[in-house]
């Protein structure tokens, strides 16, 4: 088990009340043997687990809960593509979450850029982070940035932002069009632009007033 992992697990572990950690050992108990089996026709046990997650731990520990399901399982490309392609948003969104530590190259990249074609905020905002920070290209990866700014996801769900955005003129001049186009729409500025552009090495544009904001989603856990 990977050190983040691990200590993810003591952490819930400390969390959970009695029903809920003995919950937590069995499926992860199931999700390690099935690393062993042959493939099966019928969903793995292990995956029923992931599902119902939420409901047996509480949806604060329900990410957490379906991360260490996934590393306990050594799920790869293939089943975590699986999994996020039936799964509910906030299975989804686990999945993403789960990528840097199970991936380590670019064959998960398809779930990072369905994730970015949505407008659900939370999926937008896992998707941009460690993963998308090191294997999405230039071009993807400022398209991601802007459609934080679109959808009213924090920047500081960015990883790497200010490594990637340093010096970067082609985000800057696309952040200072999205800026004028908003402008001359008398719409305002989303606070964050600024800071993505000051980064790049970019004053910000004049008369851009700030916009706070406002993302939220219904999603389930």
């Amino acid at each position: 088990m990977q050190p983040a992992i691990a200590m993810l697990h003591a952490r819930l572990g400390a969390a959970l009340d009695d029903g809920a950690r003995a919950w937590l050992d069995q499926a992860l108990a199931e999700a390690a043997a099935h690393q062993e089996e042959a493939p099966q026709s019928a969903t793995p046990g292990w995956e029923l687990r992931f599902a119902e997650a939420g409901r047996r731990c509480g949806p604060e520990y329900a990410d957490a809960v379906r991360l260490l399901l996934l590393g306990a399982a050594g799920a790869g490309p293939a089943t975590l593509s699986r999994i996020y392609a039936q799964g509910s948003a906030a299975e989804r969104r686990a999945v993403l979450h789960a990528l840097p530590h199970l991936v380590t190259g670019p064959q998960a990249l398809a779930l990072v850029e369905d994730a970015l074609r949505t407008n659900d905020t939370r999926l937008v905002a896992a998707a941009v982070g460690p993963y998308a920070a090191e294997h999405l290209d230039a071009h993807n990866w400022r398209h991601a940035v802007l459609k934080c700014l679109f959808t009213g996801v924090s920047v500081d769900a960015v990883a790497g932002l200010a490594e990637r955005a340093r010096a970067d003129g082609e985000l800057a001049r696309m952040l200072v069009d999205y800026a004028n186009e908003r402008t001359a729409a008398g719409r305002p500025v989303p606070e964050d632009l600024h800071r993505v552009l000051s980064l790049a090495g970019r004053p910000a544009p004049s008369a851009t007033p700030s916009a706070p904001s406002t993302a939220s989603t219904g999603e389930e856990s």
